[in-house]
This record gives structure tokens, sequence and C-alpha cells, in this order.
């Protein structure tokens, strides 16, 4: 399988996603927008994987890559491709297929549990996970659930947490993807998104994470992408 990765900032890449491709003898392509590479064409990938970000999806005159990026992600969608949409990634998806963007009622940063819906329960990429899930989180901005796609998984502070569109769209406001290396790198680039808030914790509650948190999480990363990737390939229903 061909994966072809877009990446908005230096320290938001793959991570665990690349580890992931790796062990599965998938390619891994990254174009990263922030450099001036080039978007890909749509003969070039199987998959479409869209990073986070710390800029909003409207932030066009900023960074006026996000024209280019929202066009080929509309490509993409027509051509049936498989979309990943990670943070940011899952706001551009909800963005395109024809939700507003905002800033949440609160900003979450953190280790933070997930629920899953009774959709997720009986879906073929979350259902049998233990609950609740622990997640990583670092956002202000969430969607509406797009018209024609299912609510997955939700926290206490954002209702809109994962959802999956026509069985191969799935956006991700979490991060499964984190390691320590790329939390780290985060805090370094982002440490001023910590203000205290009901669901924000510290760089020292962050780090202090054992190796064991990650170890489970990328268990349930790996499971949740393997599905995804089958889902995709057979094209069934997620009931």
């Amino acid at each position: 399988m061909r994966i072809h990765c877009l990446q908005h900032v230096p320290f938001e890449g793959p991570a665990a996603i690349a580890d992931w491709a790796a062990k599965r003898g998938h390619s891994l392509v990254i174009s990263r927008l922030y450099a001036g590479e080039a978007l890909p064409s749509l003969d070039v990938f199987d998959w479409l994987l869209i990073m986070g970000g710390p800029m909003n999806i409207y932030q066009e005159l900023q960074h006026p890559w996000l024209a280019a990026e929202k066009a080929c992600i509309d490509q993409a969608l027509a051509a049936d491709k498989t979309l990943l949409g990670i943070c940011l990634g899952a706001q551009l998806l909800a963005d395109r297929l024809g939700s507003p963007v905002y800033a949440g009622p609160e900003r979450e940063i953190g280790w933070w549990p997930l629920s899953l819906t009774e959709a997720g329960r009986q879906s073929r990429l979350f259902g049998d996970l233990d609950e609740p899930l622990q997640a990583y989180h670092w956002h202000g901005d969430t969607f509406e659930l797009p018209s024609g796609s299912v609510c997955l998984a939700s926290s206490s502070a954002c209702a809109q947490q994962a959802f999956l569109y026509d069985q191969r769209v799935l956006g991700l406001q979490f991060h499964f993807e984190v390691t320590a290396d790329s939390m780290r790198r985060l805090i370094d680039h982002c440490g001023e998104d910590i203000v205290p808030g009901s669901y924000v914790q510290s760089a020292e509650q962050m780090l202090a994470a054992p190796p064991a948190v990650f170890e489970r999480l990328h268990e349930t990363l790996y499971c949740l992408l393997d599905r995804l990737a089958s889902v995709g390939q057979s094209a069934n229903s997620i009931d």
C-alpha cells in the first residue's frame, strides 16, 4: 500500500504511523507543505494521511499552501481514496465534507480518556476495544459531524473525537500516533498553549507518562490502522 503524508510543521510528523507502515511493508512518502514541497498527484498514493498542526484551517493568508491542500483533499475524496486525518487533519476533512470548524468550548491538552459511541462499539474499526480508551490530545478547535458520517468516539471536552465517512475516510481529533519524542517536540514548540484549564495538563504531567502508556497506545493504533486498511480494501460497511 502506498501512503502519502501531508505534514504541516516540522514537529508533527507521522511518528508511530510511520513505524506501523514500515512493519507492514507499506511505503510512506511525506510532502512537507511548510517547506514548499509539492502535493502528490492522485496516481501515486492509495492512502492520504493528513497530520496535525497549530494553525487553523482557515488561515490561508498565513499559510498559502492550505488552499492547494484543500483542493488535493477534494480530489482524493472524489477518487475514492482512503483518507486519515489527525487533529488538524480531521478538521480539514470535516471542512471538505461540508462541516464548519470552530473553537471548541474547552482546550484539550494532555492524556484524557475517550468514550466510544454505540456506533463506535458496533464498528469494525473500534469494536471490542477496551474502554475507556486513553488518548493524547492537543487541540482547541472542533467541528460538527459531517453529513453522512458516523461519530465513533467522544470525550468530556469534545463531542467529535472520531468520525467515519463512506467507510474509507477517518478523522481522529486525538493522537494515537504520539511517541515520547514527538510529545516532547510538541511541548517544546507549542508550550504557550499550556494554560490553566479543566482539560489542560501541565508539561510535567504529560511527560510523566511511562513507556507502558505508549505501548498500549500504539497497540491500539496498529489495530485501528490494520482494520482501516481491511475496511478500505473490502469496502464493507462498519456494521
